[in-house]
């Protein structure tokens, strides 16, 4: 661990499996084998996901929310679970996706640890956590689970299919692999496929974990995960997240309060840098190291130009009635020609495809965080429905 750094609070990941519901979270589980996009199988599916709102008769008003990558289905509060969600400004009654006109639905990733089969699950081949023997995962893996959430639920076509970040990229696969099964796609912060700078950005997050000498080639105990690892690839991916500019209005350089532990010369001096600590020591609590390495590499090797050569021909199959793609001027992750080309890539006779390209400071991080401008966009969008 480095000088002067300290945990917060201490990991809190053993293996995990589906239970019953609790709270607002539901499951489906899949006794079939399951087959994955590289090859591999898994020999049954667990997928998480929560609602909101009430299915009407005839089942036209269901929307499928897609997460980034470290989200659970709690997107938003509910009777159920009135903690509040990840998306708790956007879901909901008198919201942009307003819940007394439409049915949201959001799945918790396939790979991910918060009840969906993942890295950190019991192969049930083998009653031990799958760890690094899970099948490579791929974006289209994690949008055929939401496939079968939809069919478990009777739904035989949604509004609309939405996701940010990852969750954008996820939206994407679904459309492409079942075209026929959304009249709708919202993209957010998202891309067609990863450009380098965000796989180099990833890949080196990724080796950080994998260099701790506790990562043990995935094969880590319970109770000593790679604690230091992932701090370290947390404190750079949270720099990915927002923009220069705005490190520079929100801290400054502003000191930070306190000293440096006795000896310590290269501790924390600037209220950035305590920022970056607090949020990477709580999120090695929430997370679990495995499942982080294979979200984010399913995010590297997403390309819709995979199925056919082309991604033109694959986002013009019919079903889409009506697309939003939204960017950010100052996200740096996902550039804001990457949506506007994705934009271009979707229009087609007959669909209706607008482009959204906002000025918001907080770079990658603004869909979660800057409400006002969000807001608007995506309430124009399910109000003209």
């Amino acid at each position: 661990m480095e000088p002067g750094s300290k945990i917060i609070k201490p990991p809190a990941f053993t293996p995990t499996e589906a239970r019953s519901a609790t709270g607002a979270r539901r499951f489906v589980r899949i006794e079939r084998p399951f087959q994955m996009h590289r090859g591999g199988v898994l020999p049954r599916l667990d997928v998480a996901y929560e609602t909101w709102g009430e299915l009407n008769a005839d089942a036209s008003n269901a929307v499928l929310l897609f997460t980034g990558l470290s989200p659970s289905a709690h997107a938003a509060s509910s009777p159920a679970d009135t903690s509040p969600g990840w998306w708790e400004e956007m879901v909901g009654l008198g919201r942009p996706i307003d819940t007394r006109h439409y049915f949201v639905i959001c799945v918790n990733s396939l790979g991910s640890c918060f009840g969906s089969t993942g890295p950190a699950s019991i192969d049930p081949r083998t009653g031990e956590p799958y760890r690094l023997s899970f099948p490579v995962l791929t974006v289209e893996d994690i949008a055929a689970a939401g496939r079968e959430v939809v069919r478990h639920l009777g739904i035989s076509k949604l509004h609309t299919v939405i996701g940010p970040s990852l969750g954008g990229m996820t939206a994407l696969a679904f459309c492409v692999l079942f075209p026929e099964l959304s009249r709708g796609l919202v993209a957010i912060s998202s891309a067609a496929r990863a450009p380098a700078f965000a796989i180099a950005l990833r890949s080196l997050q990724r080796e950080i974990i994998r260099s701790d000498p506790d990562w043990r080639g995935g094969d880590y105990a319970p109770d000593q995960p790679p604690l230091r690892g992932m701090r370290l690839a947390r404190k750079l991916g949270m720099i990915t997240y927002r923009s220069a500019e705005e490190w520079d209005n929100r801290f400054g350089r502003e000191r930070a309060a306190g000293e440096h532990e006795s000896g310590d010369q290269f501790g924390i001096d600037f209220e950035v840098e305590s920022y970056l600590e607090h949020h990477a020591n709580k999120f090695i609590g929430q997370f679990d190291p495995n499942c982080y390495l294979y979200l984010s590499r399913a995010m590297d090797l997403f390309d819709v130009a995979e199925h056919s050569g082309c991604i033109a021909t694959e986002l013009s199959k019919p079903g889409i009635e009506r697309a939003l793609v939204v960017g950010v001027e100052t996200d740096f992750l996902f550039p804001l020609h990457e949506q506007e080309q994705l934009a271009e890539c979707l229009e087609q006779p007959g669909r209706e495809v607008e482009f959204v390209g906002l000025p918001s400071l907080q770079g990658h991080d603004s869909f979660l965080v800057d409400m006002d401008r969000f807001r608007p966009v995506i309430a124009r969008y399910f109000d003209r429905a």
